[in-house]
């Protein structure tokens, strides 16, 4: 099942909380859009500075290939290439933009699609405070289907219970 991370918007002025019907639910995984048609993918979705790099990327791979006298089999393997990277990429790329204008992560939910993630997420959201705001509400409690953000890094996974063993 693909897993979405919740984005909350920063505050407008005037409001006091972040407005629930404004949260972003951006899927985990490949984008198979970002891979076919990646600029038109990036303008889209309003990634402007994604969108210059990969133009940069882009021009100096062709400059490189140009230079080299590379072969035609060789340039495409390399448009391939940065095509899979910008699909696999694509939520990264999503993400760091909404945490770049302000947004804040809320945490993961697990659905089978956007609108059954929505409502798992919402539905653990509202157990948890239904009458607060949406600021000054808690994270959802730890229910089944909501993941919450990755811990601080203190955390140890593997054989060793403490860091540096």
């Amino acid at each position: 099942m693909p897993t979405y991370t919740v984005h909350a918007p920063p505050m407008r002025d005037g409001d006091n909380a972040a407005d629930p019907e404004r949260f972003a639910f951006v899927r985990d995984g490949f984008h198979f859009w970002a891979f076919v048609l990646a600029p038109f993918w990036l303008l889209a979705h309003r990634l402007w500075l994604a969108l210059i790099g990969y133009i940069v990327v882009t021009s100096l791979i062709s400059g490189v290939f140009y230079w080299v006298g590379a072969t035609a089999t060789l340039e495409f393997l390399g448009s391939l290439a940065l095509a899979l990277l910008v699909g696999f990429e694509a939520a990264t790329l999503r993400r760091w933009t909404l945490t770049r204008r302000g947004w804040k992560m809320l945490g993961f939910v697990v659905g089978d699609n956007a609108e059954t993630a929505e409502r798992r997420f919402y539905a653990a959201w509202t157990k948890t405070a239904p009458t607060a705001s949406a600021a000054a509400m808690p994270a959802p409690a730890r229910a089944a289907p909501v993941r919450h953000a990755p811990s601080t890094g203190n955390d140890v996974i593997g054989l060793f219970p403490e860091p540096g063993a």
